[in-house]
């Protein structure tokens, strides 16, 4: 049963088949945050392969991105009664996008395929411009010549007044003003192909073939990466104007490489713990963190999500100091609620729901 304490979350999803717009679109579900409990899903929005989800910060408007080639922003008004009304969409400045970040001025999308960083300006309701203020497209490639043949955006994340881009393809973090100025619009080159030593976009250099996908900034300022292809994580610490490699952990005990694939990471409000979803095992593997000037991370606990289950994302909600993990099950077609223990990080999962086609962005309503 769903309490008056509910919370709403958005969810994005993939096709039903190989063809975007067989079915799927950015759903709607309430979940209890003490007990897990969900109640009925429901189709918000027909949007084609809406991977990934992010809120304004302000104005009620939901931004998705369609992760097909050429890709798609659809940014939609969200109303009190859980509506979703379309306000405007947009190319996504490249093909296959598969992450998208939101500002008060700014919106960044990720495109997977070609690697390019896009933003765009929003107005105050948070409706998109015509045009982009800004597309970066990098180069680069890694030692994992199927994955790494050329550069791979993968994730956007704001962090002060720029954004960082982990870029899966050339085994770095970028950085860009987050708010882009009207003389940085349009295509920019990396200059990271003629000569690395003087690219001014790169923050943090990872190790070959680490394939960085999602990060997380620790109170400190250091930075924990994911490393999808080398199934460990890494810390970086502030260096200079960026970070630099401090070392890294697998993403659970005896990960490895090519059967272990690190997905999404989260980090407590706190900054002792992280979240980490693995796929293969299809575990939410919890760690602690020892924060400060070298960040250290020591595996707690993992949590099984049911074989076949291949968790690609997830969000934490926080209830009477405990927390629940929601999340998005691709391979399964489900979302699964975890329960984690505050001291041992040790799970269970207390609930599931069915999903019509497979889950992959879960966001929590404001």
């Amino acid at each position: 049963m769903i309490s008056s304490s509910s919370r709403t979350l958005w969810i994005g999803t993939y096709p039903a088949g190989s063809t975007p717009g067989t079915g799927e679109g950015v759903w709607r579900v309430e979940v209890d945050p003490g007990t897990g409990a969900f109640g009925t899903p429901t189709l918000a929005a027909e949007v084609a392969a809406p991977s990934f989800l992010a809120l304004h910060p302000h104005a009620p408007a939901l931004y998705a991105v369609s992760e097909t080639a050429p890709g798609r922003l659809t940014a939609l008004h969200v109303s009190d009664d859980g509506g979703a009304t379309p306000l405007g969409a947009l190319a996504s400045g490249g093909d296959d996008p598969c992450h998208v970040a939101a500002t008060p001025r700014t919106v960044w999308v990720a495109n997977y395929g070609d690697g390019a960083a896009a933003a765009v300006a929003v107005a105050d309701d948070g409706t998109p411009a015509e045009d982009h203020r800004a597309v970066h497209l990098g180069e680069g490639t890694g030692p994992v010549t199927d994955r790494q043949e050329g550069p791979h955006a993968h994730q956007v994340t704001v962090v002060g007044d720029h954004v960082l881009v982990t870029d899966l393809g050339a085994d770095l973090v970028r950085r860009y003003p987050v708010d882009a100025g009207p003389g940085d619009a349009g295509p920019s080159r990396s200059p990271a192909a003629d000569d690395p030593s003087v690219d001014d976009d790169v923050a943090a250099r990872l190790p070959a073939g680490t394939g960085p996908r999602h990060l997380v900034v620790l109170p400190s300022g250091a930075l924990v990466v994911v490393g999808e292809l080398d199934a460990r994580l890494h810390v970086l610490v502030p260096s200079g104007a960026g970070w630099e490699h401090a070392g890294a952990v697998p993403v659970r005990p005896g990960a490895v490489a090519g059967e272990d694939f690190g997905g999404h990471v989260t980090v407590s409000g706190d900054g002792t713990r992280l979240h980490v979803g693995v796929r293969g095992p299809d575990v939410l593997a919890v760690h602690e963190v020892a924060d400060g000037a070298a960040p250290t991370i020591t595996h707690l606990a993992d949590t099984s999500l049911g074989d076949g289950g291949w968790p690609r994302h997830h969000e934490v909600l926080d209830s009477d100091g405990a927390e629940l993990v929601v999340v998005a099950l691709q391979g399964s077609s489900e979302l699964a609620a975890v329960r984690l223990d505050g001291g041992s990080g040790a799970g269970e999962v207390v609930s599931r729901v069915p999903w019509a086609t497979p889950p992959a962005c879960v966001v929590v309503a404001r």
